[in-house]
């Protein structure tokens, strides 16, 4: 990808951000010589430890800087794990979750259901949004655990967390905020109580993440050990991935008004390119580098084929292989020719408008011979 222009037909234009988001310059450089030479165990007692150990600590200040202040910061393998941590880790109770929410957590209370716990799944209305008045019934003392995403993968809406965290808190249960695809970019309710983010969402590496969790709420670890990580995530940190990870929280401050700048420019541009398409989830609502839409008649497995060129994605990486019409989709209301004929755009940081617009023409292109109504 040329990142000074748009891309050449020969060359892939990445828009599949809520997948993954291209590694910073700023990462890899600060990440490359703990991986070549700087290599000791951070948990080891000599100055080679300690110095690696260092790295360690100042990686948790930065990413500790976009989350609430009262409350510490275990680095785990990434998001997925920090949730069945949070999860599975919180006592009796029954959980309340919404049916829009990522794998991690579906799955994860749908393991625990099987076991016999009491879990309540809320319904959504057409806009993606959860059912405000299903969550005040569902909301009531007995519940353990309200878990919501701020920023939906699929559909980028963004959900009533602080909402559902007073809902929580009334009730005297924990709320825990899924801020993998919010991180940085739109603000993490200062009252959550127990909060997860992934690295390689926000041009960090892949294979690191972390569970943020407020002073006084206990957590039963998963991962025994060592006892590393507050007793809580046993096992041996990467200092080369936590400080990589920590540099993307630093450039996810610093550049915070001029990447939102540009993802809105882009969101207007895209808008105007893809006006043929319906967009899936309220339009306000919504993190504007998600762009979710739908056109009557097309395939979008087709359509991903025919744009070989071109990363978007159907929904869900985490998903996209079961063949399944996205859960997410579905919970919207849409039948299943429509959830099969939607596609997610995504962009940010690294994507120019020449790209954008490349990518719509050639999208646009592989619709209308499909037979699609322009």
């Amino acid at each position: 990808m040329d990142r000074d222009g748009g891309a050449s037909p020969a060359m892939t234009i990445y828009l599949d951000y809520q997948a993954t988001t291209p590694l910073a310059p700023e990462v890899f450089d600060v990440m490359a010589p703990l991986l070549r030479d700087q290599f000791a165990n951070p948990h080891s007692a000599h100055r080679p430890g300690r110095a690696a150990a260092a790295q360690v600590e100042v990686a948790r200040e930065e990413i500790s800087q976009l989350l609430p202040a009262d409350g510490r910061l275990l680095f785990t393998s990434g998001a997925t794990e920090a949730l069945n941590m949070a999860i599975q880790g919180m006592g009796a109770g029954r959980i309340v979750t919404i049916a829009t929410e990522h794998a991690a957590v579906l799955d994860t209370v749908e393991a625990l259901a099987r076991e016999g716990r009491e879990v309540t799944v809320l319904p959504i209305g057409p806009d993606g949004l959860v059912d405000m008045e299903a969550a005040r019934q569902a909301i009531v003392p007995g519940v353990a655990l309200v878990a919501a995403m701020l920023v939906n993968n699929e559909i980028g809406v963004i959900q009533p967390v602080e909402a559902l965290a007073d809902l929580a808190h009334a009730a005297g249960a924990s709320f825990l905020c899924d801020a993998v695809q919010g991180y940085g970019r739109v603000p993490i309710p200062p009252t959550s109580d127990i909060v997860a983010i992934s690295g390689h969402k926000i041009h960090g590496p892949k294979g690191i993440g972390a569970l943020w969790i407020r002073d006084g709420v206990i957590l039963r670890p998963l991962i025994h050990g060592g006892g590393q990580e507050g007793g809580l995530r046993s096992g041996t940190l990467s200092p080369a991935l936590c400080a990589g990870f920590g540099m993307a929280a630093r450039l996810m401050r610093e550049r915070a008004e001029a990447d939102r700048a540009h993802v809105e420019s882009l969101w207007t541009l895209a808008r105007g390119l893809f006006r043929g398409w319906t967009l899936n989830g309220d339009a306000d609502r919504r993190y504007h580098g998600n762009l979710n839409l739908r056109r009557e008649g097309i395939d979008g497995g087709r359509l991903l084929s025919d744009c070989r060129h071109i990363a978007f994605s159907l929904g869900s990486a985490c998903a996209s292989g079961s063949g399944r019409p996205s859960h997410v989709l579905r919970a919207l209301g849409l039948s299943d020719g429509q959830a099969r004929g939607s596609v997610r755009i995504g962009f940010g940081r690294y994507t120019t408008p020449a790209e954008l617009e490349d990518a719509a023409q050639a999208i646009d292109k592989a619709a209308a011979m499909q037979g699609a109504p322009r």
